[in-house]
């Protein structure tokens, strides 16, 4: 399981020397790109892409760790904050079957219609808090 670590000598998307090809990177900036197969996935054509997007950035970035951690049912998953990454979180954590406490300093975003949506079940707790509030 690899997580983003710069001090690892990842390679940077312009101009950086790529370990997987022995060659360059020249950017992700175009029409078109030839890769390794091992880093695509097709997505259906079903899916919209504006869909899609999400679980490839805040999808993979909370997913990794909690596959890591091996996240199942019984156990207890933290949340920092329920905006775009936390959202995405709480809704792997939830699948898995873990409880979710959301740890934020607004929890009147629970409330809010605009706000991504906790699914049921979720507990949310202020910092510090002993407290938590039922979602």
């Amino acid at each position: 399981m690899h997580f983003a670590d710069w001090s690892i000598g990842l390679p940077l998307p312009y101009n950086s020397p790529d370990k997987h090809t022995g060659g360059m990177t020249y950017g992700g900036h175009s029409d078109s790109i030839v890769v390794d197969e091992a880093f695509v996935l097709r997505i259906p054509t079903n899916i919209d892409l504006s869909a899609a997007a999400p679980l490839l950035c805040a999808g993979i970035t909370t997913y990794s760790p909690l596959l890591h951690y091996k996240v199942g049912k019984g156990q207890r998953v933290g949340i920092v904050g329920l905006s775009g990454l936390g959202h995405m979180g709480v809704k792997l954590a939830k699948a898995f079957g873990a409880h979710v406490v959301v740890v934020t300093t607004s929890p009147n975003k629970a409330q809010d219609p605009l706000a991504p949506r906790c699914p049921r079940g979720c507990y949310f707790q202020e910092p510090g808090g002993d407290e938590e509030t039922s979602q």
